[in-house]
């Protein structure tokens, strides 16, 4: 039997405001570590984000470049979980009433890859492993992403390499972000399923996490439609995990099973709650 990829992505692009999301802190690449953090991006008690309004501008005009309808009224959520990149404990992202929905960038085929939302959040702090120990630079934590997230409709590793290549061309062209993937300002996780070919049914979906490069998002996806297959083949039930890929061995090995927005426990940020946008800030923008 012949088996169809269901693929989506998740892809993190970096903003290129001056400073931070919710503080004044700068947001060069390559700083010293931990230079370039200050209690409100390292989530000391008692300190109060306030909302950059160019994050807002930036990820509005980037919605419109690929033909989202934008929210007059949105939301910030907490996004709760643990982690040593996470100082707070949470993330502040949107959950329910996103930015921006209802987009797609078509390909070359005349195919449309949906746009499902793009929503606004805080970029985490970054691990560095050396020497078996691990230092935590916190230079990166509060930088503003915007995260796009697709519907499953890539349906080939190649299909998903144009779409990357046109939304970076697209994000670079209107100035919303550099998109230098080896310096992690444009990242995408890879969700990835199979179903037999002419099937409605969608198959039980594994998530790569944090690819930084196209040719290796095509090997991984490829590598991960091949195993799924092979598992089904065999009268098997692929399991709903997230996966790291591994560069040098070409292979996709699991991180822990995968977590579902009830897990991160979403909560309302009480103060950023809501973003009013008229509709003259869109008409300027466009």
């Amino acid at each position: 039997m012949k088996y169809e990829l269901v693929c989506g992505l998740e892809t993190h692009v970096e903003l290129s405001s001056k400073s931070k999301i919710f503080c004044s802190c700068r947001t060069d690449f390559g700083a010293e570590p931990n230079t370039h953090c200050c209690p409100v991006c390292i989530g000391l008690p008692g300190t109060l984000p306030t909302l950059n309004a160019e994050v807002v501008n930036l990820a509005i005009k980037a919605g419109l470049a690929v033909n989202c309808e934008i929210n007059t009224v949105s939301k910030m959520d907490r996004k709760n979980y643990v982690y040593p990149d996470l100082p707070k404990a949470y993330q502040i992202s949107q959950y329910d009433l996103p930015l921006c929905k209802n987009g797609y960038i078509e390909l070359g085929s005349g195919r449309k890859i949906r746009i499902e939302r793009i929503h606004i959040e805080e970029d985490a702090g970054k691990l560095v492993h050396k020497g078996g120990d691990i230092y935590i630079d916190y230079n990166r934590g509060g930088v503003p992403l915007i995260e796009i997230v697709t519907a499953p409709d890539i349906r080939s590793s190649n299909e998903a390499k144009e779409y990357l290549e046109k939304l970076q061309l697209i994000m670079r062209y209107i100035g919303v972000s550099d998109c230098k993937m080896q310096e992690g300002s444009m990242r995408c996780d890879v969700n990835v399923s199979v179903r037999p070919e002419n099937s409605n049914v969608l198959g039980t979906r594994t998530e790569i996490k944090n690819m930084n490069s196209l040719s290796f998002i095509v090997k991984a996806i490829e590598f991960e439609q091949k195993r799924q297959s092979q598992i089904i083949e065999k009268g098997q039930n692929v399991v709903q995990e997230t996966l790291r890929y591994n560069e040098e061995l070409n292979f996709t090995e699991s991180m822990r099973s995968k977590e579902d927005a009830q897990d991160y426990r979403y909560f309302r940020e009480p103060d950023l709650v809501t973003i009013s946008t008229s509709r003259e800030t869109i008409e300027a923008i466009k």
